[in-house]
Protein backbone atom coordinates (compact mmCIF):
# COMPACT_ATOMS: atom_id res chain seq x y z
CA UNK A 1 0.00 0.00 0.00
CA UNK A 2 2.98 2.31 0.40
CA UNK A 3 3.64 2.29 -3.35
CA UNK A 4 0.10 3.43 -4.04
CA UNK A 5 0.39 6.24 -1.49
CA UNK A 6 3.72 7.36 -2.96
CA UNK A 7 2.40 7.36 -6.52
CA UNK A 8 -0.79 9.10 -5.44
CA UNK A 9 1.11 11.91 -3.74
CA UNK A 10 3.37 12.25 -6.81
CA UNK A 11 0.38 12.49 -9.12
CA UNK A 12 -1.37 15.00 -6.88
CA UNK A 13 1.53 17.42 -6.67
CA UNK A 14 4.43 17.06 -9.11
CA UNK A 15 2.53 15.70 -12.09
CA UNK A 16 -0.03 18.49 -11.81
CA UNK A 17 2.80 21.02 -11.74
CA UNK A 18 4.46 19.34 -14.74
CA UNK A 19 1.25 19.30 -16.79
CA UNK A 20 0.53 22.95 -15.96
CA UNK A 21 4.04 23.96 -17.03
CA UNK A 22 3.70 21.87 -20.21
CA UNK A 23 0.38 23.57 -21.05
CA UNK A 24 1.82 27.05 -20.47
CA UNK A 25 4.84 26.11 -22.61
CA UNK A 26 2.66 24.99 -25.51
CA UNK A 27 0.64 28.21 -25.35
CA UNK A 28 3.83 30.31 -25.21
CA UNK A 29 5.26 28.40 -28.19
CA UNK A 30 2.11 28.96 -30.27
CA UNK A 31 2.03 32.71 -29.50
CA UNK A 32 5.79 33.31 -29.78
CA UNK A 33 6.99 36.26 -31.87
CA UNK A 34 7.66 35.31 -35.46
CA UNK A 35 5.25 32.40 -35.61
CA UNK A 36 2.62 34.39 -37.50
CA UNK A 37 4.31 33.79 -40.87
CA UNK A 38 4.51 30.04 -40.29
CA UNK A 39 0.89 29.85 -39.13
CA UNK A 40 -0.34 31.81 -42.16
CA UNK A 41 1.67 29.58 -44.50
CA UNK A 42 0.24 26.41 -42.97
CA UNK A 43 -3.30 27.82 -43.01
CA UNK A 44 -3.06 28.64 -46.74
CA UNK A 45 -1.27 25.43 -47.76
CA UNK A 46 -4.53 23.73 -48.79
CA UNK A 47 -5.04 26.40 -51.46
CA UNK A 48 -1.50 26.18 -52.86
CA UNK A 49 -2.33 23.99 -55.89
CA UNK A 50 -5.59 25.68 -56.89
CA UNK A 51 -5.53 27.32 -60.32
CA UNK A 52 -8.35 29.75 -59.70
CA UNK A 53 -11.46 30.00 -57.56
CA UNK A 54 -14.76 28.73 -58.92
CA UNK A 55 -17.05 31.60 -59.85
CA UNK A 56 -20.56 32.18 -58.61
CA UNK A 57 -22.07 30.62 -61.75
CA UNK A 58 -19.79 27.60 -61.77
CA UNK A 59 -21.39 24.33 -62.74
CA UNK A 60 -20.90 21.17 -60.77
CA UNK A 61 -18.62 18.61 -62.39
CA UNK A 62 -20.52 16.15 -64.54
CA UNK A 63 -19.91 12.43 -64.49
CA UNK A 64 -21.49 11.92 -67.92
CA UNK A 65 -24.81 10.51 -66.68
CA UNK A 66 -28.09 12.16 -67.54
CA UNK A 67 -30.23 13.59 -64.76
CA UNK A 68 -33.40 11.83 -65.81
CA UNK A 69 -34.90 9.52 -68.43
CA UNK A 70 -36.30 11.31 -71.46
Amino acid sequence: METYTLLRSFADSWYLLFMTAFFVGIIAWAWRPGSRKVQDEVANSIFRNDDRPAGDGAQAPSNGLSQGAR
